[in-house]
């Protein structure tokens, strides 16, 4: 190969004091596990950052130069005949510094004598775009000659959806920080499958950028993303990459991994006490309740005043249906109107601050003290007072919340709920991958709550929910809560049923210390059966069982579901902990 050196010692490039030469960093397709592509990145030879150089020659009015002999310079030392596509970058400020530097760039691709359909030009995200449709017009007259565009580093930097949009690239470069670790981010995910459907829609293919680890690709893969670069895959270097590296793909067993997921639904952070406040007067502690009577009269929808300090710092509340009847006992107004508005007021409110999220608001709803639902509660920024909040709107929106949250993860366990199971499922069918279907259910649970009540009722089934994660490998075994005492793992385990039987022993031994010693003693609950007549039952235990179906074999998640609901029947029929339905 040639010398791809180019002098940046002396004219306009005196400040940046080198040369540089290119590197190649290859760009796989995911489904062939194919190098198509090549990115060509620049390197100066005394080490510095290629982005200092960068930066040095947009500061003497000289970049679009910089950039155009870097692409030259990459056309001239790629092997078009192996190499596949040559990706090269280019600044928003290099394609409009002047009316002709399209044209230019257009002239420095065309000096490699190759097919002009084999580059691809990336917009690079260092510049705000003030213009789409300009930054759009010149891009058409390369694409008029074949060359397709590329959007670099979405979802950082200057890179955004009105980019995306006007400029209609052919591809789309997923930032680092959006695929890097995303196996344990559900946050990342799921911007990434929102934008997986953005980009199905718009016609554009994704390229993942920042891939090193083989989770994090198993995952872009699964979300049907084509293309991926990143060290896992090849490094840059001056020789092109003729196959991505032979550990990339390789992943244990071949498993799929779990996806990763938010303990909490986003709409809860998202949420906080500010949203919710009502702007409202307060009262100064030495106003008098002729005063405070005045101000109700003034705004009818409060049904209640805070009461503050000179400094604005909340000290209760007065309750309009409680100050109204006091005020109204005969002589009340003439013995007490003078009075502190301070005797008549609640002085433990409920004080939450603006930034305070609903999901910490919403244990409000579990306290002992129900007054809240009358008086609201009051909201302060750094102490002081800002406003008031209803209490029917936190109850509303709060139960609106929880109400789609529970469609996803299950309120009491926050474990993935029934579309999760059934997406996970459809993930592990659609990938022909060999699994177990575990369907595990609890003896003797409707005795034991009866007589013991809900909240150790609750304790029972997280109970359950631990003892089950504690024993699945969270790489590759998903455990999720159908709802009330009936669970689903979906395990690629090899030892799926030892890891079963061990659950089983394990919650049955604990399960103990939630019953009275004397229960524990005799072995049995006393209770009614459901014709109301004196029944004894066993002491609740776990039942689990499993269906592990062949790869290929099915192909709804349905049919997994009820063969393994199937085989729990058969598991507490047969009172055996753990049962295989054979098939």
């Amino acid at each position: 190969m040639r010398d791809t050196s180019m002098a940046m010692g002396a004219g306009p490039y005196e400040l940046a004091g080198t040369d540089f030469g290119m590197v190649f960093q290859p760009i796989v397709r995911l489904d062939t596990q194919r190098v198509v592509a090549h990115e060509a990145l620049m390197r100066p030879h005394d080490g510095q950052s290629p982005l200092a150089l960068l930066d040095a020659a947009r500061d003497l009015g000289r970049l679009g130069e910089l950039e155009t002999l870097a692409v030259r310079s990459a056309t001239s030392s790629f092997d078009f005949a192996s190499g596949g596509l040559l990706f090269v970058n280019l600044s928003v400020h290099a394609v409009l510094q002047n009316p002709r530097r399209p044209q230019q760039v257009l002239e420095s691709l065309q000096s490699s004598g190759h097919d002009l359909r084999r580059f691809v030009i990336e917009i690079t995200e260092r510049d705000i775009v003030e213009d789409s449709g300009r930054l759009a017009h010149a891009l058409g007259f390369l694409r008029a000659a074949g060359v397709r565009i590329a959007l670099d580093d979405f979802g950082n930097g200057h890179s955004n959806f009105e980019l995306w949009h006007e400029l209609a690239p052919e591809f789309v470069k997923l930032d680092r920080y959006l695929v890097h670790r995303i196996a344990e981010s559900g946050g990342r995910l799921s911007i990434v499958k929102a934008l997986v459907q953005v980009a199905e829609s718009l016609g554009t293919e994704l390229v993942a950028e920042g891939v090193e680890d083989g989770q994090d690709l198993r995952i872009v893969q699964d979300l049907g993303i084509p293309y991926a670069q990143g060290y896992l895959l090849g490094r840059p270097n001056a020789q092109i990459a003729l196959q991505a590296s032979s550990e990339a793909f390789r992943t244990e067993g071949g498993k799929l991994p779990v996806m990763p997921r938010s303990a909490r639904p986003n709409s809860f952070r998202r949420i906080t006490a500010e949203h919710l406040m009502i702007e409202a007067p307060c009262l100064r502690d030495d106003a008098s309740n002729t005063d405070a009577e005045q101000l109700f009269r003034n705004n009818p929808q409060l049904p209640a005043l805070p009461v503050v300090d000179g400094h604005g710092v909340p000290l209760g509340l007065l309750n309009r249906r409680v100050f109204n009847e006091r005020m109204a006992m005969p002589f009340a107004r003439e013995l007490s109107g003078r009075k502190p508005c301070t005797l008549h007021m609640h002085t433990a409110p409920v004080v939450c601050d603006v930034g305070q999220s609903i999901d910490a608001m919403s244990e409000i709803l579990l306290g002992e003290d129900q007054r809240y639902l009358s008086d609201g509660f009051i909201i302060v920024e750094g102490g002081r007072y800002r406003g008031v909040g209803a209490s029917e709107a936190l109850v509303r929106r709060v139960t609106e919340l929880r109400i789609e949250a529970a469609r996803y993860a299950n309120p009491l366990t926050l474990l993935p709920g029934n579309i999760p199971i059934t997406e996970h499922i459809g993930r592990l069918l659609e990938g022909k991958q060999e699994f177990a279907a575990a369907y595990c259910d609890l003896n003797s649970f409707k005795p034991f709550n009866d007589q013991y009540g809900y909240f150790r009722g609750d304790r029972m089934i997280q109970l359950v929910a631990t003892t089950l994660a504690r024993h699945a490998d969270p790489r590759w075994d998903f455990v999720g809560h159908v709802g009330g005492d009936d669970f689903v793992v979906l395990l690629q385990s090899e030892d799926w049923q030892a890891r079963c039987e061990r659950v089983v022993a394990e919650f049955n031994a604990a399960a103990m210390a939630l019953f009275d010693p004397e229960d524990v003693a005799r072995g049995v609950l006393e209770g009614e059966d459901r014709s109301g007549r004196y029944a004894t039952f066993a002491l609740t235990t776990l039942a689990i069982g499993v269906v592990h179906p062949l790869p290929g074999q099915f192909t709804s998640a349905e049919e997994i579901a009820s063969l393994a609901a199937s085989a729990k029947r058969q598991a507490k029929r047969q009172q055996r902990g753990v049962f295989v339905l054979s098939q």
